[in-house]
C-alpha cells in the first residue's frame, strides 16, 4: 500500500522504520507536496493493516527489491528516496539495484552493519524470536510509562511520538496474528554482518547526489555513522539537526522538510517524474 499526492512535480519517495507506519511522515510531506509529487510507502514492519500473502518472503533484501519492482510498477524514474530509522534508502541500490534511484536522502538511520540498531533494536528481534514474543511487544508498548523507556521508543525521540499515532502504529499487531507473521518474518532474518558491510561496499558506487541528515543527539544511529557516509559516497552533504533523536520527522518536521526541499531544488527538474 501506499499514498501519492500527485502532481507533476518531481517524485519523492518515502520510507519509515519498523513499528511504525508512514504517518510517520505527515508533517513533512505536507510541507512539500506542493512543489513535489511526494509517495509514501506503508512496509510490513508491523504498522500495516493488510497482512502480505502468506508466500511473501519479507527478508531485508527481498524488501528492498521489492520496493525496486515498485518502481517500476508506477514507471518512476529520476526519484529521490528518502528514509529514516530503516535503512532501507541505500539499500534499495544494492542489492536493489535499482537504476531508477537519481538522489538519496538518508535521516538518521541504519547504515553499515548497525542491523538491528542498538539494544531496542536487538530485544526487539530478540522477542521475534520467542512463541508469541511479537504479541507481547505490543503488548508492552502501550502504556505510555513503558514506551518511553530508553530501550523502547524513548531513545528514538525527544519530543515522543503522540499517543493518538503511536496507538495507531501497534494497533494491527495487537490485532492481526497475519500482521505479526509479516514482521516476524522480518525480524527473524537479519543479514549477518559481513554480507551488510559487503552491501555497504558495493554502494560506493553510487554517483547520484546523497544529503545525511543526522541527529546530533542521536542515541540509536551513531553519529560516527553520519560522517562515514558522506565520506561513503562520492557526491555526498552532511547537515545536523540539533534537539531531535532518530525520528526527526516527529522531532523537527519543519527543519527537515526544509533541508530536504533546499536539496532537491538543488538536484532535481520541475516537471521530473
Amino acid at each position: 500500500m501506499f499514498s501519492d499526492t500527485g502532481g507533476d512535480g518531481p517524485v519523492v519517495v518515502f520510507l519509515h522504520g519498523v513499528l511504525m507506519s508512514g504517518t510517520l511522515w505527515d508533517d513533512v510531506v505536507d510541507r512539500l507536496c506542493d512543489r513535489h509529487r511526494c509517495i509514501v510507502l506503508e512496509l510490513p514492519f508491523g504498522a500495516h493493516r493488510m497482512p502480505m500473502p502468506d508466500e511473501s518472503d519479507l527478508t531485508l533484501e527481498s524488501l528492498v527489491k521489492l520496493i525496486a519492482d515498485f518502481l517500476v510498477e508506477l514507471d518512476l524514474y529520476d526519484v529521490t528516496l528518502v528514509c529514516n530509522d530503516w535503512g532501507g534508502a541505500q539499500l534499495v541500490i544494492n542489492p536493489g539495484g535499482s537504476e531508477r534511484v537519481a538522489n538519496l536522502v538518508l535521516v538518521s538511520c541504519e547504515a553499515f552493519d548497525n542491523y538491528p540498531p542498538g539494544l531496542p533494536g536487538r530485544l526487539l528481534c530478540l522477542n521475534a524470536s520467542l512463541p508469541g514474543g511479537t504479541l507481547l511487544t505490543s503488548q508492552l508498548l502501550r502504556p505510555r510509562m513503558l514506551r518511553h523507556l530508553p530501550i523502547t521508543f524513548g531513545g528514538l525521540s525527544k519530543k515522543r511520538v503522540p499517543n493518538e499515532q503511536f496507538m495507531s502504529w501497534i494497533e494491527p499487531l495487537r490485532r492481526d496474528r497475519r500482521i505479526r507473521r509479516d514482521l516476524d518474518k522480518y525480524l527473524r532474518h537479519v543479514p549477518k554482518k559481513e554480507l551488510l558491510l559487503e552491501w555497504a561496499e558495493q554502494q560506493r558506487y553510487f554517483k547520484g547526489p546523497v544529503l545525511v541528515v543526522w541527529a546530533r543527539e542521536d542515541k540509536l544511529m551513531p553519529p560516527e555513522h553520519a560522517m562515514r557516509l558522506t565520506e561513503h559516497f562520492e557526491n555526498a552533504e552532511l547537515v545536523w539537526v540539533d534537539d531531535s533523536r532518530t525520528l526527526i520527522p516527529i522531532d523537527q518536521p519543519e527543519i527537515l522538510a526544509t533541508h530536504i526541499e533546499t536539496f532537491l531544488a538543488r538536484t532535481t527538474t520541475p516537471g521530473q517524474s
